[in-house]
């Protein structure tokens, strides 16, 4: 089905939209920061890309991307409806993500992505791993 709004107006629709943070999956990556005793995090922080969280003092910082959003194929899933428009949208928040991680690289800071695919069981060494960084030594 065709989108009933010209790219303008679907774009300037869109911009409307106000993310109200990945709930979810945030509260499981805390979850997982008590678990194993990661203390000294911060959520919010005003900086340009917004991680979803901070260690400031270590100079980390953490995105938990959402897997269809963000690129990852581990499910390969794919909306037939405006297939165009949802391709071109993943590779702007692609690209964007290469961007943020490159800024704060640049600043000296290490960058943690974590894909929401992680949170399984089957991943949770894996997630364990990407986050040894974190955890004071």
């Amino acid at each position: 089905m065709a989108d009933v709004f010209d790219d303008k107006k679907r774009s300037d629709i869109m911009s409307k939209v106000k993310s109200k943070n990945n709930k979810s999956t945030e509260l499981k990556l805390i979850s997982i920061f008590n678990e194993y005793g990661i203390t000294g995090w911060r959520r919010n922080y005003k900086v340009k890309g917004h991680p979803d969280f901070v260690f400031v003092s270590k100079k980390i910082a953490v995105f938990v991307d959402g897997c269809f959003w963000h690129g990852h194929d581990c499910r390969n899933t794919r909306p037939s409806d405006n297939a165009d428009y949802w391709t071109k949208k993943r590779e702007r928040n692609i690209k964007h993500d290469k961007e943020i991680t490159a800024l704060f690289e640049r600043r000296g800071w290490t960058v943690i992505r974590i894909w929401e695919c992680e949170f399984k069981k089957k991943n949770r060494e894996d997630l364990i791993k990407k986050l040894k960084p974190c955890i004071i030594q």
